[in-house]
């Protein structure tokens, strides 16, 4: 069998070959949604992803006989091991055909570049950190991945294993249908608990996006620090989402709580805009025509599920039923324009949090892992 070889990409054109090779990975498989290519090439741009103000990536090719057939990325964000007293990188977007020596010769190259720069661990998948795209899907392989979710074949599992990695941490994805029993059983709950402490709730202003994205980053960033793989988005990450969201937020779900003019909490909750992008192929023109884009205008307005993105309160405020009271209005607001969707993603020692989801009806349908293994400096 020919040797795998191993590149990394520097040229605008490996970039592109980089970004499209998912196309022949899941050609056959009727769940995947393929990402736009306009969007991943600003998500790789060294020059406008606020990442690389603070962290570093390098992205790597596979090739055998001429053909490509793997990727993957290798990212440091000191950021994340400052705050944790760590010394670990990250690989990501990975992609590979079934073959331990191609899925090898990838992780050993992202083990190598982070070995140059200092680093004793590699876990992943990681997509720059875990503000960003993460996990391994490990179950539920039939239902499309949600906007900013993972999807990738069952093998991946056996490949990231047999490369010598091991299980670090499970997050839960949860799919709920918000019903009237349900919404009964909660709303007397949640008045009751919010009768402790009032506090103002209401929707992400756009007009003002960039105030708001800092308020929900400033929640976000302290309600969030103790748990695992946590690290805070900056300023200009936090700018940089808002304006990557703002086309797909509805202020009717995405909400933010205040006491005192102060926000205490948070909820983001948007249409699953994967149901309209999977008819795309990753593009918005064709024969330089907005086909695509009129496609996903029209598809848009007939999205009927959403994605449960986070739920954010600070500690102090964790038992006013500030958390019931933003679930119930979205839940509400759910159940009036019959929506569905997914709740995600929950730690899997997140038992609070677990149990209150399944407490509002929702069942776990998919599983996604993140794995850890040592670098060795030989």
């Amino acid at each position: 069998m020919s040797q795998v070889q191993i590149w990394q990409v520097r040229s605008p054109w490996e970039c592109g070959a980089f970004i499209k090779f998912p196309w022949q990975i899941y050609r056959n498989d009727s769940s995947w949604v393929p990402p736009l290519v306009i969007e991943r090439k600003a998500f790789l741009d060294r020059d406008r992803h606020p990442f690389y103000q603070h962290g570093d990536a390098a992205l790597f090719l596979a090739k055998r006989n001429g053909e490509i057939v793997g990727r993957i990325m290798a990212s440091d964000d000191p950021n994340y091991n400052a705050l944790h007293n760590s010394n670990v990188g990250c690989f990501g977007l990975f992609e590979s055909i079934e073959d331990v020596d191609v899925a090898r010769a990838l992780f050993d190259s992202a083990a190598d570049w982070l070995r140059r720069r200092g680093r004793s661990e590699i876990m992943g998948p990681i997509d720059y950190s875990t503000n960003y795209v993460c996990g391994l899907l490990i179950d539920g392989f039939e239902h499309p991945p949600t906007l900013l979710t993972a999807h990738n074949p069952p093998y991946y599992a056996r490949l990231i294993e047999a490369g010598g990695f091991e299980k670090e941490k499970d997050w839960y994805a949860w799919w709920f249908v918000p019903t009237t029993p349900l919404l009964e059983r909660l709303r007397p709950i949640a008045k009751a608990r919010a009768r402790k402490r009032s506090a103002k709730i209401r929707p992400i202003d756009l007009r003002h996006l960039t105030d708001d994205s800092r308020r929900l980053s400033a929640v976000f960033n302290e309600a969030w620090k103790n748990n695992w793989g946590f690290v805070p988005f900056t300023e200009a990450e936090a700018e940089h989402m808002a304006k990557e969201m703002r086309p797909v937020i509805d202020p009717r779900m995405t909400l933010i709580a205040e006491v005192d003019d102060a926000p205490v909490a948070f909820v983001i909750c948007v249409p699953d805009i994967n149901v309209a992008l999977r008819h795309l192929n990753g593009r918005l023109t064709r024969f330089g025509l907005p086909i695509g884009l009129l496609q996903l205008l029209y598809r848009r307005s007939k999205i009927r599920t959403v994605r449960f993105v986070a739920l954010g309160v600070v500690e102090k405020y964790r038992r006013a039923g500030i958390a019931e009271m933003l679930v119930l209005q979205v839940m509400e607001e759910g159940a009036r324009r019959g929506f569905s969707g997914e709740l995600s993603m929950t730690l899997e020692d997140n038992l609070l949090m677990n149990r209150f989801i399944e407490g509002l009806g929702a069942s776990k349908y998919k599983t996604y892992r993140i794995y850890r293994r040592r670098i060795d400096h030989g």
